[in-house]
């Protein structure tokens, strides 16, 4: 239980854990450095991060890709547009991710529910409902005396509409409702807690083309999607709110048809978040003096960054530009997921995959592996993540899964 209440602390100061450690952007270096020249880490952070969890077992065991690949009942959370190439009536899943079971908690957990509907040859719709517990939490004050019981929790529900605009080319929309609620009743520093919600939408595009580089041909998908963009969001009610997660992503995939039993896909996912880098409050200058930032905050009587306070729409369209370092970390800001996936007879499913994110914006490098089991009616998705660094994860040698309901086959029974 220590543990959970030390995360939900870490979620309520997002907003204000930098300050107060030695730190200023030294152009030399190209990024933040400490009180002895070492850079740190200058990591993109947002509320209600749990949006960004990749959130079945098939895309936890392709390295948290899933732009690309072949559509299912879990594309709306990397690309919806995917459902409007489905070739089934309608169909559901229902995935399950342990969090922090390394720790020992077993009431901190991920579910999601998902399917879709096809509405007819050009027209799919998607629903997803996705819960995040954070278990049961010990909440004190500054001197450590507790001041009541509470179970953080957070959900997402989301509703898209999916059309083919020709043989090979989709597009997607999706429409989502956020609630997320941590400490509601409590306070800190006499400012009331309360729950905080949001509304966001995606927007996505996919594009595939068949060929014949293998036997029984092959088929090359590329996809994109903005995600989460969206309102900005407080837990205290005041006039500084934070981003949502949006993000920008890009993916390609290609499968080859060996014959009628053996076919293979590989996946690449890029992603990017939409949220301005974050500014240091100090720069050091060309006398190798450490003086004030004027470009962290030019009012500095509210208490609040300028990067922090750009519309939504300025900060996704700054994203690109406005890091500290430039273009080199800017690029350091990409994320890359890497899949494999092999299909014997369309039934039984070998994947494994390689996620990495810079050591300075996040440092998550991990391998993933799973296998899939496709029946007539019911299909079962397990994955398992494997760190490749010293850097904790969440999921660390924990087994996901998904469970798949196939409505078309059952009535066809």
């Amino acid at each position: 239980m220590r543990y959970s209440i030390l995360l939900i602390t870490a979620l309520l100061c997002l907003t204000s854990i930098n300050q107060g450690v030695a730190q200023a952007y030294n152009p030399v270096k190209g990024c933040i450095t400490d009180s002895n020249g070492d850079c740190l880490p200058t990591t993109i952070l947002s509320a209600v991060p749990f949006l960004r969890i990749a959130p079945d077992a098939r895309s936890g065991a392709l390295g948290d890709s899933g732009i690309a690949t072949s559509p299912d009942q879990n594309s709306m959370h990397f690309n919806s547009s995917k459902l409007a190439f489905i070739d089934k009536d309608m169909s559901f899943s229902a995935s399950y991710t342990p969090w922090l079971r390394n720790l020992g908690l077993r009431d901190v957990y991920l579910a999601y529910l998902s399917g879709y509907k096809q509405v007819d040859e050009l027209q799919t719709i998607g629903m997803s409902l996705r819960y995040f517990n954070l278990g049961e939490i010990i909440f004190t004050n500054t001197d450590g005396i507790q001041t009541g019981m509470g179970n953080p929790r957070e959900f997402e529900f989301a509703v898209s509409y999916n059309r083919k605009l020709s043989e090979n080319l989709a597009a997607g929309m999706t429409a989502k409702f956020i609630h997320s609620n941590l400490a509601s009743g409590q306070s800190v520093d006499g400012i009331p807690i309360s729950s905080a919600n949001a509304f966001a939408a995606d927007l996505s595009l996919t594009y595939r083309k068949k060929g014949n580089l293998a036997a029984e041909g092959s088929l090359l998908t590329i996809g994109g999607a903005i995600t989460n963009l969206g309102s900005k969001v407080t837990y205290s009610g005041n006039q500084f709110r934070d981003y949502i997660p949006a993000n920008l992503g890009l993916g390609a995939a290609l499968m080859l048809n060996f014959d009628d039993y053996n076919s293979i896909t590989v996946n690449l996912d890029i992603n990017k978040l939409l949220l301005p880098s974050p500014v240091s409050r100090e720069v050091i200058n060309e006398n190798g003096d450490t003086v004030p930032n004027e470009e962290y905050d030019c009012c500095p009587e509210n208490n609040w960054p300028d990067y922090k306070e750009k519309s939504i729409f300025g900060a996704a369209a700054g994203s690109f530009s406005d890091a500290q370092g430039g273009f080199a970390e800017e690029i350091k800001e990409i994320n890359y997921s890497l899949g494999v996936e092999y299909w014997y007879d369309k039934q039984f499913a070998v994947r494994a995959g390689y996620y990495y994110e810079n050591p300075l914006k996040g440092d998550r490098q991990f391998i993933t592996v799973g296998a899939g089991l496709a029946l007539n009616v019911f299909g079962l998705d397990l994955s398992y993540l494997v760190p490749t660094n010293n850097r904790r994860n969440p999921l660390d040698n924990t087994l996901r899964f998904t469970v798949k309901f196939d409505f078309e086959a059952l009535q066809g029974s």
